[in-house]
């Protein structure tokens, strides 16, 4: 494994994470045995930085990892996120709408300790706002998060979705780390101000779904998803973005098979070339997919690659949003 620098720290975090989230949440049941399994794979392959969220199944992802997490507290480099809540305390939505945000200090300290508390750990690595509240200034929400710090509940703070003014802001009262963000061939908002904007401060991107939840490995079929699989409902994988999309992972996967590596790994390589401050976690609940991802740090791309693969993208301009409009709503803010 090739480590990289979280942003102004010293810390050396595998240039592949884990995002945890499709082991307990949003893509269908899943084994217990088998996400242990990857989780031990993971520290077997160095990767030291793994990615949870207090929504993930209300919890129960968090707890989840406890179970590898605990025993292995010095490997572990982990990061969850806060805000997401359910109205009426409910453990389970029953709709989106039941799902709000919340970035106020209030509800930070008690997220922070229910956090802690099911990780069974003293300390959480790197705390993100999962959004931020359109409701609360984000110099009050990184102000409160500034005071974990200080309380050594935290050791470094992050955004998720954030647009640049809200980055600078955060940065203002306390040193981000890292944002986090989609950010994959057919997710590249983030170049449009965002990515620019880290560069500049020193603060790490962390691009989650850097394989569109599946899409650009050529091997996701939607029709044998689950009726509960969040991929369903992505406006992206229906009618013409659909088409557009899957043309484009059929082309892609192409190019991938003359340089005799995989799409996934293909796809992983580029984003790691967008940028040395980049740090990717690509979610998967197999161990074999988490060694097959853990090889795209060993491959290098030359700037004929890169443009080749930039022609590709120019060919299917249409890959269609990757939220719903709600969804959408709670990015770039």
């Amino acid at each position: 494994m090739k480590y990289r620098k979280l942003g102004n720290t010293d810390e050396r975090l595998s240039a592949i994470g884990l995002g945890c989230m499709g082991m307990s949440f949003a893509y269908g049941q899943s084994d217990e045995g088998e996400n242990i399994k990857t989780l031990e794979k993971a520290l077997e392959l160095g990767i030291n930085f793994w990615d949870t969220a207090d929504m993930y199944a209300s919890g129960a992802n968090e707890e989840l990892l406890s179970k590898v997490l605990v025993s292995n507290r010095d490997k572990v480099f982990i990061a969850t996120k806060f805000g997401f809540r359910i109205k009426g305390g409910k453990s389970t939505p029953s709709s989106r709408s039941d799902i709000y945000f919340d970035g106020s200090p209030e509800w930070i300290k008690t997220a922070v300790d229910n956090s802690l508390r099911r990780l069974k750990i003293d300390t959480i690595d790197l705390y993100y706002a999962h959004r931020v509240d359109p409701n609360v200034p984000i110099e009050e929400t990184v102000g409160a998060m500034a005071e974990l710090v200080k309380s050594g509940k935290v050791r470094y703070l992050g955004l998720s979705e954030a647009s640049p003014e809200s980055i600078r802001k955060a940065n203002a009262i306390h040193p981000i780390a890292a944002v986090q963000s989609e950010y994959s061939l057919l997710t590249r908002d983030v170049e449009n101000g965002v990515l620019p904007t880290l560069q500049e401060l020193g603060i790490s991107l962390v691009p989650y779904s850097p394989l569109s939840r599946g899409l650009v490995t050529n091997k996701l079929d939607l029709n044998k998803l689950e009726e509960q699989d969040f991929r369903r409902s992505i406006p992206r994988n229906s009618g013409a973005s659909l088409e557009n999309n899957q043309n484009l992972v059929a082309d892609f996967a192409r190019f991938a098979e003359e340089k005799q590596v995989t799409p996934a790994q293909l796809a992983l390589a580029w984003v790691l070339a967008q940028g040395d401050n980049i740090i990717p976690i690509p979610g998967t609940r197999k161990a074999s997919r988490l060694e097959e991802n853990a090889g795209a740090v060993d491959i290098a791309l030359s700037q004929a690659e890169l443009k080749e693969i930039s022609s590709i993208l120019s060919k299917y301009p249409n890959v269609g949003d990757r939220y719903d409009e709600a969804g959408m709503r709670l990015v770039n803010n």
